[in-house]
């Protein structure tokens, strides 16, 4: 029987995603809860504390973030910061003793996500990968009409993912906190999903990008467009953009109709799906993603199993991103290395 004890989770990094979606979540979850902070700003720590009833002995600035391995009230840290700051805090946190929840992406490349993982194995702890659209039900079910072939085998897949930033985000266009641009930032959720829903990995991927403001975009990608070939034949196209706005979608098309989601990917908005055969319908209730992502990692913790969603994860995604860079520099079909 499941225990009632509740995991403690310590956030690190306080920006939109943490405010909006994140700690809510740990207030309505059953497994999970908000022992700690890690942030680099006093007056978010002032904020935090009076909204969360938190003592001072639960904030921790990024100079002193070590000292968790002295908090036996953190079972768990979840990490929410700019992306290029995801492997050095994951690699702190594994060697505090703590297990390691990662934001998307990973990291910047494979290679972040070999030290990651390493890491992560040495200190005896878990990595988990904050992909909650894999444990939508409307997701599942898409992989569930894949794998059955309800609509008969699978032969091509399209899906976007793209949005308008604000040129202000520094977060996102400076290449020293992102390390890219829309491809890692949103464009990873069209990766994955191709992934999980064909049950295969990518051989090969042909890209390009394309920058609507140099001057904005000077340092990151804007829009790129990428086609993925699968060893079985399917075929992906796909698109991200962080200068194209409301675009959210993934469509299947099989030898005996089509089914996807729109939106598909946005945590901000109720996914929908639909089909071509009402028999066969994709709508649910909506769930709230964080909680149930948070609540199965502390599960799988306190049940002492692998989470299946880990970093491994997150490597296969990286391994294609790494060929669609190379095919955008090389103007070529570039191979995916196998994991």
């Amino acid at each position: 029987m499941m225990s009632s004890k509740k995991l403690g989770w310590a956030i690190v990094g306080l920006g939109g995603l943490s405010s909006a979606q994140i700690a809510p979540a740990l207030q309505r979850a059953k497994y999970s809860r908000l022992a700690a902070l890690v942030t680099g700003s006093p007056e978010k720590s002032v904020e935090w504390k009076a909204r969360y009833d938190l003592a001072d002995s639960q904030v921790y600035a990024y100079e002193d973030f070590d000292r968790l391995a002295e908090d036996p009230s953190v079972d768990v840290v979840y990490i929410v910061t700019p992306n290029a700051l995801h492997k050095e805090h994951a690699i702190r946190a594994a060697r505090a003793g703590k297990h390691v929840f990662c934001e998307k992406p990973m990291g910047n490349d494979a290679a972040d996500c070999l030290e990651m993982m390493a890491a992560c194995e040495i200190a005896g702890v878990q990595l988990g990968m904050a992909y909650r659209c894999q444990l939508d039900p409307h997701h599942q079910e898409a992989i569930r009409f894949c794998r059955e072939k309800t609509f008969g085998a699978v032969r091509h897949i399209e899906a976007s993912f793209g949005f308008k930033i604000s040129p202000d985000v520094h977060s996102r266009l400076k290449r020293d906190l992102s390390k890219g641009g829309a491809l890692l930032d949103v464009g990873v959720y069209c990766v994955q999903a191709c992934r999980y829903l064909t049950g295969e990995e990518p051989a090969e991927v042909i890209a390009l990008e394309s920058k609507s403001d140099p001057a904005i975009f000077a340092e990151v990608d804007d829009t790129v467009v990428w086609s993925m070939k699968f060893a079985s034949g399917i075929t992906a196209n796909c698109m991200t953009s962080f200068s194209i706005p409301n675009v959210d979608e993934f469509r299947v098309i099989a030898e005996n109709g089509s089914f996807g989601m729109k939106p598909a990917f946005a945590c901000e908005v109720t996914p929908q799906g639909w089909t071509s055969d009402p028999a066969h319908p994709l709508n649910f209730t909506p769930i709230d993603q964080f909680v149930v992502q948070m609540d199965a990692f502390s599960q799988a913790i306190m049940e002492g199993r692998p989470f299946e969603i880990d970093g491994g994860e997150g490597l296969k995604d990286h391994l294609v991103m790494d060929a669609i860079y190379r095919s955008i520099a090389s103007g070529k079909m570039e191979p995916v290395a196998i994991s």
